[in-house]
């Protein structure tokens, strides 16, 4: 644990004196301006201008405490829906999952926060791209204090590659957990293009260039190519599961990247408890050393221009996804081969 994260009891004592000082402070100023110099009829007002400036002296000295000696001791992180870099299909952020960058900003935010001696990341997804749920995962892993992952409804394949860099994976009972497995997919639209009048044709520089490409149907060594990539990406799940969760190797293949309902999964070894939030916080509390936890939510804050422009890009992409799927995605998956943690 870093000496220099504060005492969160400490904290309140000095906000409230904050509080306290700022407030009076506000009103012998305010008082001083409206109502020595007033006469009859502008005492009256002058009262009044002197309980507005106290309550807006309250609130501000409020602010200057919450910020100056937060009131919680422990940061938790969301990570909800689809794991992708953009949190979306195809560039385009989605309502269902929250972009990648912005889960690792905000754990890396809750670990330069003197104040956040704890960090609980919330788990609510079937898994994802293999690269950003590895960016999770690490950022959770260099979280300077204790690390639990705590898994509502689901935890699968990339959402578990994340919890496998946490100190503790607490889940409930009907949580489905596990799915530890890599699967790579492909639109073959070659008999498609074939009735539409399409066809494919080939100018690349290496024999494995195009592997994958939706218009061409797939050869034996272009399989097999892929497969490889995959069966790598399998065993670097596997190696990261078992060095995060102390699981021997042959177990975890054993799985054949099943789910388990959370009891079964705990019988396993896949998870350390089956609990509450409460649970959950009182072990953050029981590995911090203090009686209890208050807990604060790091949220993204998304530029100004992505905000924007959100609505409009989803309509974009509800409209052309469909086209996209056929023709093949150029965006950000080689050839139009996707690999995804699932």
């Amino acid at each position: 644990m870093a000496s220099g994260r504060s005492s969160n009891g400490g904290g309140r004592g000095q906000r409230l004196a904050i509080v306290f000082g700022g407030t009076v402070l506000t009103v012998v100023v305010a008082w001083w301006l409206f109502l020595d110099y007033a006469n009859t009829l502008a005492e009256v007002v002058g009262i009044l201008f002197v309980l507005l400036a106290g309550v807006m002296g309250a609130r501000a000295a409020a602010r200057f405490a919450a910020q100056r000696f937060p009131s919680y001791d422990v940061a938790e992180v969301a990570v909800e829906g689809p794991i992708r870099r953009d949190g979306g299909g195809g560039g385009f952020p989605s309502r269902g999952g929250t972009p990648a960058d912005d889960i690792v900003e905000q754990i890396d935010r809750a670990n330069d926060d003197t104040n956040a001696n704890g960090l609980l990341l919330r788990l609510n997804t079937p898994g994802g791209e293999v690269v950003p749920s590895e960016d999770i995962r690490l950022a959770a892993e260099r979280f300077d204090g204790p690390t639990i992952a705590y898994a509502t409804d689901t935890c699968a394949s990339g959402g578990y590659w994340i919890a496998s860099g946490c100190d503790e994976l607490f889940a409930r009972d009907a949580s489905i957990v596990g799915s530890i497995g890599v699967i790579g997919s492909r639109v073959n639209a070659s008999e498609l293009a074939d009735r539409v009048g399409l066809s494919y044709e080939r100018l690349a520089a290496g024999r494995y260039k195009d592997a994958g490409v939706p218009l061409k149907e797939l050869d034996g060594d272009e399989r097999n190519y892929l497969q490889g990539i995959i069966d790598g990406l399998y065993d670097d799940f596997v190696e990261r599961v078992v060095a995060g969760r102390d699981l021997d190797p042959e177990t975890v293949r054993e799985t054949e990247a099943r789910v388990y309902l959370g009891e079964e999964a705990r019988e396993l070894g896949l998870v350390d408890e089956i609990g509450t939030r409460e649970d959950v916080e009182a072990r953050l509390a029981e590995r911090l050393g203090v009686s209890e936890v208050s807990v604060q939510e790091f949220e993204p804050t998304p530029p100004l221009r992505r905000r924007l422009n959100l609505g409009a890009r989803d309509i974009a992409y509800s409209f052309g996804a469909g086209v996209a799927s056929v023709l093949g995605d150029e965006t950000g998956d080689a050839n139009g081969f996707e690999f995804r943690v699932r």
